[in-house]
C-alpha cells in the first residue's frame, strides 16, 4: 500500500492545488512514483482522460507533475456548477446529472464508496499519493457526510497538513481557529501545519510560527514565499483567473457567469506579445482590442443572457465594425450562432433563443455528452493542433462548410464569409504552439514562446521552491502513518 499524506486549508484557495503540484514534482524528481488525488472536487475547468472521462483541471495539472497520464481515479466526484443552486455531477469521470446542492447535500449515497474505491485503485502501483482537500475542515455545517476534507481522511485513514494563507490575512487565527472547531477524530488526524503565500523576510514570522505550534501542539512543516511564477501554470478557481499585460496584440475576454476551461486563456496570456484583458461585469469590452474571445461556458443559454445583460453584444457589433475579429469556442461558438435549441432542458430551463447571429450556424442541445481527446489540423496547413472536446449539443448551418479544423474525417468549426468570425468546439488548441503562432500572425503579431516547455520548466522551479521552504523529508515520514 502507498504512503500517503493530505493537504487541506483553513478555507478555499489557500494554495492547496499549487502546494499539491509542487510537492508532487519534487518527491517525483527525488525517483518516487506519485499520484495526486482530490476525493471532492467543484469547478468548471474539466479535463478530459484519455478513457473519455472528466476531472479537476487541477488534477490534470498535478498528475503533469507527476510525470503520469490523468485518470478518473484521480478525481472520483467531480461536481460542475451550472446555477447557483445546482451542479452537474460527474463520478469516476462519467456524469450521473444534476442536482440541487440541498439534495446533494442531503443525498451522497456511494460517493464516499466511489472516492475510497478509485483511491484504492490508485494507490497499487505507486509510493505516494498526494490528497488534496476543498475548501475547508472547519466548515463544521458540512462536516455530516464530507467526503471532501475529514470525512475522507478519516475513513482512508490519512494523515492532514492543514495550510493557511498570510497573503489574505490573519493566518494565526485560520489555523488556531480551526483547531478550535474541530471534533476530536478529526483533529487526531492533523500532524502538522503550513503558512502559504509570505512575502518579505521569512524571519519576520518566525514568532508568529512558533507562537501557532505552541498554541495546537502541531510542528511546522514550512513557511513558504510567494511563487511569482504561480500565474504561469493553468489555473482552476475563476478566482484566479486575471488579466495579464503583454504586447501591443490585444485579446479582450468577458468574464461570463459560468465560464468553463478558461485555461484556453494561459497559452496567450503567456506570449510576450499579446495582452489578456479579462472585462468583469459592468464593464465595456475595450474599443482597442484585436480579438474579442468568447469562452466555454457551463450554461450556454444563461450565460448568453449574461452577455447581453452587460450590454457586451453592442459591443462585439461596434467591434466587428470596426475590423475587429470574434473566436467563440464551446459555449462561446454555440454563442456566436442564429438559435440555440434545448428542448430537454440539458443546459438549464427548456426552449429555444436566439444567439447572438454572427455566425449562420444552429445548435441543439441534446444527445450524449461528448467527451474526448481530440488531434486536428488546421484546413489549408500541416498544422497539428491538439485539444480535447467535453460539450453537450450538436452545431450545423451553412458557416460549417467553411470549417477551419479537421478532425480525422470530419470538418470541425465554422467562420464567417469575411473570416472575421471563427468558432469551433476544441479546447486546448491555443496549447499548440504552431497553431497559436499562425492565430498570432493573422492578426499581425508574433509568437516567441514554447508553452509546455514554460509550464515543465515552472513545475521544475515550484518543486525547487517547495525543496527549500518545506521539510519534504518530515512530510515523507509522517506519510508513512497512512492506513494507521
Amino acid at each position: 500500500m502507498a504512503r500517503a499524506i493530505m493537504i487541506q486549508g483553513t478555507g478555499s484557495n489557500v494554495g492547496k492545488s499549487m502546494l499539491v503540484a509542487g510537492l508532487a514534482r519534487a518527491f517525483t524528481n527525488r525517483g518516487l512514483r506519485v499520484a495526486p488525488f482530490k476525493p471532492q472536487n467543484m469547478s468548471n475547468n474539466a479535463a478530459v482522460t484519455a478513457d473519455g472521462g472528466e476531472i479537476g483541471r487541477a488534477q490534470a495539472l498535478q498528475a503533469r507533475a507527476c510525470k503520469r497520464s490523468p485518470h478518473t481515479d484521480m478525481n472520483p466526484v467531480l461536481l460542475k456548477p451550472e446555477t447557483d443552486t445546482g451542479a452537474q455531477v460527474i463520478v469516476q469521470g462519467k456524469r450521473r446529472g444534476t442536482q440541487a446542492a440541498g439534495s446533494f447535500m442531503r443525498d451522497k449515497s456511494g460517493l464516499l464508496e466511489a472516492a475510497l474505491d478509485s483511491y484504492a485503485r490508485l494507490s497499487k502501483d505507486v509510493d505516494l499519493v498526494l490528497i488534496e482537500g476543498a475548501g475547508s475542515p472547519a466548515e463544521t455545517n458540512l462536516r455530516k457526510n464530507d467526503i471532501a476534507n475529514m470525512g475522507f481522511a478519516c475513513a482512508a485513514k490519512v494523515p492532514v497538513v492543514l495550510t493557511g494563507d498570510i497573503h489574505r490575512g490573519g493566518v494565526i487565527a485560520q489555523i488556531v481557529g480551526t483547531q478550535a472547531v474541530l471534533d476530536q477524530p478529526d483533529l487526531d488526524r492533523i500532524v502538522g501545519f503550513l503558512v502559504n503565500r509570505f512575502r518579505g523576510d521569512l524571519s519576520l514570522f518566525d514568532a508568529g510560527r512558533d507562537d501557532i505550534a505552541r498554541r495546537t501542539g502541531w510542528p511546522s512543516l514550512g513557511v513558504i514565499p510567494w511563487f511569482h511564477d504561480a500565474w504561469r501554470l493553468p489555473a482552476e478557481d475563476m478566482m484566479d483567473i486575471a488579466s495579464h499585460t503583454g504586447g501591443a496584440c490585444k485579446i479582450a475576454v468577458p468574464q461570463l457567469e459560468r465560464m468553463a476551461n478558461f485555461d484556453d486563456l494561459d497559452p496567450l496570456s503567456a506570449e510576450p506579445s499579446v495582452t489578456v484583458e479579462i472585462v468583469p461585469p459592468g464593464h465595456a469590452l475595450p474599443g482597442d482590442a484585436d480579438v474579442i474571445l468568447i469562452p466555454g461556458s457551463k450554461s450556454t443559454i444563461g450565460d448568453l443572457a449574461f452577455l447581453r445583460a452587460q450590454g457586451w453584444d453592442i459591443d462585439i457589433q461596434a467591434h466587428l465594425r470596426r475590423g475587429g475579429h470574434v473566436m467563440g469556442i464551446c459555449g462561446g461558438y454555440q454563442m456566436l450562432g442564429k438559435t440555440i435549441d434545448d428542448p430537454d432542458g440539458v443546459d438549464g430551463r427548456p426552449g429555444k433563443v436566439d444567439g447572438l447571429g454572427l455566425l449562420d450556424v444552429h445548435t441543439v442541445m441534446g444527445g450524449d455528452k461528448t467527451v474526448t481527446l481530440t488531434e486536428a489540423q488546421l484546413i489549408g496547413s500541416n498544422t497539428a493542433v491538439s485539444g480535447y472536446e467535453i460539450h453537450m449539443g450538436r452545431t450545423t448551418g451553412t458557416d460549417c462548410t467553411r470549417a477551419w479544423l479537421r478532425v480525422k474525417d470530419r470538418p470541425e468549426g465554422a467562420a464567417s464569409a469575411d473570416g472575421k468570425v471563427r468558432g469551433c468546439y476544441l479546447h486546448g488548441l491555443f496549447s499548440s504552439d504552431a497553431f497559436r503562432a499562425s492565430f498570432l500572425q493573422g492578426l499581425g503579431h508574433e509568437s516567441t514562446l514554447g508553452y509546455e516547455d514554460g509550464v515543465e520548466d515552472v513545475l521544475d522551479a515550484l518543486a525547487d521552491h517547495m525543496e527549500h521552504h518545506m521539510d519534504l523529508d518530515k512530510i515523507w515520514e509522517l506519510a508513512a502513518t497512512a492506513g494507521q
